[in-house]
């Protein structure tokens, strides 16, 4: 690789006022759902015109541009000016005035008018300097606004529950991939490390379920705790074509279901509300929905199947049970066998399998609604480059670009493709970064112009790739000696340490199973030795060595 040649396209929806983007994610949603149709009517391109506050004209223009265009929220977004009724004539400061006293004064249980509202609006307009805007310019922003949440805010709960589906159930799911539920757990496993398979602690697992046939379309297994990271991973992986990942698993399975979540489903957690998932699923055209606080039964179709699950990973060498009354008297951490990545076989199997068994709810096969499904609506289309598409919903980092490139966490990154604008870095905003967790050896950088993003690598190339979490634990170890400042040389340093010391604790480790084989084989025998110290009393534990992988016929699959 050129350093730092590799480019991926971006619109630049990160890059846009929240105004503009606004803008843009509504008239996709609206614009969106016209294209599905063969043929738009006046009728239908009127209701549609109304409801983005634009004319019947208009309406057909950005018809044509989204139907030319990639099925992305910013294809819709004004190029130049939208003019016109409904366009974007205010500053950004002053939408800033606008939104801050709606949110503040206008939806509360107060239920100020528009008119008081309008007038505080001026007012502090008028105490910062800026234009205050008319009155039918407010009550054009709360109209676009979401009746449901204004109500709740102004008149509670109670009060929406007309405007929502009917018995207050989740509506009807009438096609696959209208709608996804995603959630976490932590398995009720203990998993091994990879060198000297001993305990290393319980992972998590994010999983992505399609309502409609209840087929996994993605899933992610990890040590560290759910974050937007995983959020973002699971959803990549859930859009895109799983054989080649199967293949690396050196897995024999079919898991033909992918595709773009028409819109998702999740809780209220925080890394369901960050940055970089919330304007990715609207970048996307993927409609996000949160469920709402007090009514359980809402999501409740992706965590009846977590339960089951876990049900099933209680068959596994190294369980913890449900609860300790559960556990008992077993020692899940004695037990414990599977790496994590055996264990992500194991899942990949067990998923595989599961889309095989009839379904209680559905009175058959996860496999077969799908198909029924694909039969219907036609095979999702699946992302043409999973790279750009993980990117748009890797974690957002910002910084300022320096004369030797960009520094994160200590580790500098460097590029030839950043020297244009080294030079003018002064008049430069911080720079919109993307950095994908399990490889910091390269970051994806947003070019001023919004319009695509590089790849830099590290600016010493020598230093090896690592994950974010071996990042963080050498930064620990170094913090742990007392190092006051940490540079980037000590850090790797760190990291080439940690990996010698796992290395031949492994090789340590084989050689002592090794001499305990042959010892317990020479007892066994009967065979003399000449040493005590090569054979044990028999009453002696067996030394704790790292446990074997467990073959995977020996594990009944889900």
């Amino acid at each position: 690789m050129d350093n730092g040649s590799d480019r991926i396209g971006s619109a630049g929806h990160l890059t846009m006022s929240d105004t503009a983007w606004e803008q843009a994610r509504l008239r996709a949603e609206v614009i969106g759902k016209l294209a599905e149709r063969d043929t738009v009517g006046l009728a239908a391109a009127d209701e549609a015109a109304v409801e983005l506050g634009i004319s019947r004209r208009r309406v057909y223009l950005l018809l044509k541009r989204y139907r030319q265009g990639s099925g992305l929220a910013t294809d819709l977004g004004g190029h130049r000016s939208d003019g016109g009724k409904g366009g974007n004539r205010l500053s950004d400061p002053v939408e800033q005035v606008i939104r801050e006293l709606v949110r503040k004064r206008y939806m509360t249980r107060q239920k100020r008018s528009v008119a008081s509202l309008h007038r505080e609006i001026a007012r502090v307009c008028a105490a910062r300097g800026l234009p205050a805007p008319a009155r039918n310019t407010v009550t054009a922003r709360i109209a676009r606004m979401n009746p449901v949440e204004i109500g709740r805010r102004r008149e509670g709960a109670d009060s929406v529950r007309p405007l929502q589906s009917a018995g207050d159930k989740v509506p009807v799911i009438a096609s696959i991939l209208d709608q996804v539920q995603i959630d976490h757990t932590v398995i009720d496993l203990i998993v091994v490390d990879e060198h000297e398979r001993r305990p290393i602690g319980r992972p998590y697992l994010t999983v992505a379920i399609d309502v409609f046939s209840r087929c996994i379309i993605g899933m992610v297994v990890t040590l560290e705790p759910p974050s937007a990271v995983s959020v973002g991973l699971c959803l990549a992986h859930a859009a895109g074509d799983k054989r080649p990942w199967l293949e690396r698993l050196g897995v024999e399975a079919d898991w033909p279901m992918s595709g773009k979540p028409k819109a998702l489903y999740v809780d209220n957690a925080a890394e369901f509300k960050s940055e970089a998932l919330t304007r990715g699923c609207g970048q996307h055209g993927i409609e996000l929905d949160y469920r709402p606080l007090g009514r359980p039964h809402y999501g409740g179709i992706v965590e009846r199947l977590i339960g089951t699950a876990m049900g099933k990973v209680h068959e596994l060498p190294g369980t913890t049970f449900s609860n300790p009354a559960e556990r008992g008297g077993y020692d899940s951490e004695k037990m414990a066998a599977l790496t994590l990545s055996e264990l992500e076989k194991w899942l990949a199997l067990a998923v595989a399998a599961y889309h095989g068994t009839v379904h209680g709810g559905l009175g058959q096969t996860p496999a077969g609604r799908w198909a029924e499904g694909v039969a219907a609506v036609g095979a999702p289309a699946v992302t043409s480059n999973p790279t750009a598409f993980l990117v748009d919903f890797l974690p957002v980092i910002r910084r300022k670009l320096t004369r030797s490139g960009f520094v994160i966490d200590h580790v500098h990154y460097f590029a030839n493709a950043l020297k244009p604008w080294i030079s003018r870095r002064g008049n430069l905003a911080r720079f919109i970064i993307r950095r994908d967790p399990r490889d910091i050896s390269r970051i994806w950088v947003l070019d001023p112009s919004g319009t695509e993003y590089i790849e830099v690598p590290y600016r010493t190339l020598s230093n090896p790739a690592a994950s974010v979490w071996e990042h963080r634990q050498a930064l620990t170890r170094l913090h742990e000696r007392g190092a006051a400042q940490v540079d980037e040389a000590a850090l790797f340093r760190m990291i080439d340490q940690m990996r010698h010391i796992s290395e031949t604790a492994a090789k340590t480790t084989k050689r002592t199973r090794r001499e305990a084989e042959r010892r317990n084989h020479a007892g066994t025998m009967g065979k003399a030795s000449r040493s005590p110290i090569l054979t044990p009393p028999a009453a002696s534990p067996e030394p704790a060595a790292a446990k074997p992988a467990v073959p995977f016929e020996e594990i009944e699959q889900w």
